[in-house]
């Protein structure tokens, strides 16, 4: 019994169903079938979504019921909100929807393959796929919004495999974590996504109370960001440090503080952290006197 499953999960599956069809369902079905993948199903609590899934995908069927859609492929694909993966994959396995022939994905990045732990239990094959994109609503005849992108892939070794060949499908990069760490991947993302924005939004606060749009102050540093990005990308983030901090001048950085606090002190604490954390990079170089090094730590103490 077991090496028929090695040869059923070593020959790669081509038949997939959704559940749940929204922006990232959606763009899937649309995009995977076009490259050689059969859709077999769908399902969503909204007919219309799923409808439009169908519509998008160019063929499968719609289902009534996520155990029936389940049951018409051997992918399948839950791409429900992250708070009800688990319940869905629950109800998917008390169905007998999921067995052996069975590999079962779902597109979260905050979440391992562990929340399929029933679909596995049912004897099936799990694992999470995470495109490094933010997807918009699906248009007809719009550019892949996988092409090129980076997709992290994780779960049972078979799944990891059938993973790797889905994104090279769409023509994303494909890249495999260790499921115990895929929270500090989300986390990862979330810094360099969501917290460059409050970055960026706190930058161009402070530009702007020199009396400057927001439209204007971003067009002053925007190729300063993408210099620094740049940067970073060809030297790493300690050869592309620079400013006030890895020079050790501390009274520079003690006018901003000064100045922040009087006219922005709502951002002194986070001018004093991210100052914290340059002080490490900066000291992994060299170069930085030691005296400085203490007058600037003493600066950065909340």
């Amino acid at each position: 019994m077991n090496t028929n499953k090695n040869i059923i999960m070593n020959t790669p599956k081509r038949r997939f169903s959704v559940i749940g069809c929204g922006r990232v369902g959606i763009c899937l079905a649309a995009f995977l079938f076009k490259k050689e993948y059969e859709p077999a199903g769908f399902f969503s609590r909204s007919k219309t979504s799923a409808q439009a899934a169908r519509k998008a995908a160019g063929c499968g069927t719609v289902f009534d019921t996520a155990a029936e859609c389940a049951r018409a492929g051997d992918l399948v694909f839950i791409t429900t909100p992250d708070g009800i993966i688990e319940s869905i994959c629950g109800d998917l396995a008390q169905q007998n929807a999921l067995g052996p022939e069975t590999m079962v994905f779902h597109l979260s990045g905050a979440h391992s393959s562990e929340i399929l732990a029933q679909a596995k239990q049912a004897g099936a094959v799990v694992g999470s796929i995470h495109p490094l994109q933010s997807f918009t609503l699906y248009e007809p005849g719009q550019a892949s919004p996988f092409e090129g992108i980076n997709i992290s892939v994780e779960g049972d070794p078979h799944a990891v495999s059938q993973g790797k060949d889905i994104a090279e499908a769409l023509g994303a990069q494909a890249f495999a974590i260790p499921t115990e760490s895929k929270t500090l991947y989300h986390a990862s993302a979330v810094v360099a996504s969501n917290y460059l924005v409050t970055l960026v939004r706190f930058a161009l606060t402070l530009l702007m109370e020199t009396g400057l749009r927001e439209d204007v102050a971003f067009e002053i540093l925007s190729p300063l960001i993408q210099g620094t990005l740049f940067n970073i990308g060809s030297k790493g983030c300690t050869r592309a440090l620079t400013g006030p901090v890895v020079r050790g001048d501390h009274e520079t950085v003690s006018r901003h503080l000064a100045d922040i606090d009087e006219k922005l002190p709502e951002f002194s604490d986070l001018y004093r952290l991210l100052g914290t954390h340059t002080l490490d990079i900066a000291k992994a170089g060299e170069g930085l006197p030691e005296e400085a090094e203490e007058i600037l730590s003493k600066l950065f103490e909340m």
